[in-house]
């Protein structure tokens, strides 16, 4: 069976829903989704292996060729949540108008890989001196599951890898790590007419968000990069919830907060700062802190300037990289031994919106991009000079 044409690929691939959702009524399995792409590879003479990272979620890692090296070319199959009613069309279905393609994913980032494949498919009567790795993610947009397994396994994959998140085809090669973090305070609830009787944790918590604002202002002066538009490491105190009413003591209130440190600050010493703040409090106030994180963070991610993959993005794009704000799958594909760079053809500006878009004037920029990472690694697989 022939391998659908490139616009029919994006409306095949964005009207299977693939959400990845931390509530579980809105969480899908991305299964469906794995196996079509492994159809088309398996088609073009990809190798695939369909990895089980749990039940009805599957990484897809489709090799051209063999031996050590060669690229990897990475995306995450699932979807953020959506909301049918503020969409101006299905979102599952590919609209075009205004020389646009709309439809969930079609800029973040199930289009990565119809592009990837039109951009190959001319290819493959050459021989690859190096082999092409594609790899399709479950779960990047709530637990990172995909990734994390990846990484754990700890199986080489390439040379370079190149992830196609939305980066106005930018290459990306630094962002900041995301920590999403919770205080649960447990004190003695008594009646608010004698203080003796409880110890307050809503006290003890205000006490803990002096700390944590104290250690804010401490790693906004020791850490600095001008790479970001906000250059300091940022720390957000989210949402807060504790006591019953006002004639109680309050027995118990819990904090989550949102830590984003940049390269180079290592978010398990980050955590051990606010746990050496946390303990003594929870001593001096006679309470109980439990502190920890929500979901595993994801770590700073940074490429060094001067590497071969970013010289020749650099090359290949005319943009000097640069770094962004949002967190993705990189920092568990240098794990891997693979230098790493982000860069797609989407806008972050669209993602995770009503009306999700891609410029059609980006897929044949997009193809080109792609057909110049493949000839460097796969077909020529020599160093840049």
């Amino acid at each position: 069976m022939p391998i659908p044409s490139l616009k029919q690929q994006f409306a095949e691939l964005i009207a299977l829903p693939s959400v990845s959702c931390t509530q579980p009524a809105l969480d899908m399995p991305n299964r469906a989704l794995i196996e079509r792409l492994a159809s088309w590879l398996g088609d073009l003479g990809f190798a695939c292996e369909i990895q089980d990272i749990a039940p009805g979620k599957a990484n897809l890692l489709a090799t051209y060729g063999s031996g050590p090296g060669g690229l990897v070319l990475a995306g995450h199959s699932d979807t953020v949540p959506f909301d049918a009613a503020l969409w101006r069309s299905d979102p599952l279905t590919l609209r075009e108008a205004d020389d646009r393609w709309y439809g969930l994913g079609v800029c973040d980032m199930k289009g990565f890989f119809p592009l990837i494949i039109e951009a190959v498919r001319p290819l493959l009567d050459q021989p690859f001196r190096q082999p092409l790795l594609i790899l399709a993610t479950c779960d990047e947009e709530s637990s990172m599951s995909g990734a994390r397994a990846l990484a754990e396994a700890g199986r080489p994959l390439g040379r370079a890898a190149v992830i196609g998140e939305p980066t106005g085809l930018r290459p990306i090669r630094l962002h900041k790590g995301v920590m999403m973090e919770r205080i649960d305070i447990q004190g003695q609830s008594g009646h608010s007419s004698n203080p003796t009787l409880g110890r307050s944790a809503l006290e003890a918590m205000h006490a803990a968000m002096g700390e944590l604002l104290a250690l804010r202002r401490e790693w906004q002066q020791a850490y600095h990069n001008p790479l970001f538009n906000v250059p300091q490491p940022t720390l957000n105190l989210g949402c807060i919830h504790g006591g019953d009413n006002p004639n109680r003591i309050c027995g118990q209130c819990a904090l989550e907060f949102d830590l984003r440190p940049l390269p180079g600050m290592d978010p398990e010493e980050l955590r051990a700062a606010i746990r050496g703040k946390l303990q003594p409090l929870a001593e001096q106030r006679g309470v109980r802190i439990d502190y920890g994180p929500i979901f595993p963070g994801v770590p700073p991610f940074e490429q060094a300037a001067d590497s071969e993959l970013v010289r020749l993005a650099e090359r290949l794009t005319g943009h000097t990289a640069e770094a962004v704000a949002f967190g993705t799958e990189a920092p568990y594909l240098q794990q891997l031994g693979c230098e790493t760079l982000v860069l797609g053809p989407g806008d972050i500006a669209c993602a995770h919106q009503p009306d999700e878009y891609l410029d059609l004037a980006r897929l044949t920029p997009t193809i080109a991009l792609l057909r110049g990472l493949i000839g460097h690694y796969c077909l020529d697989a020599q160093p840049l000079a």
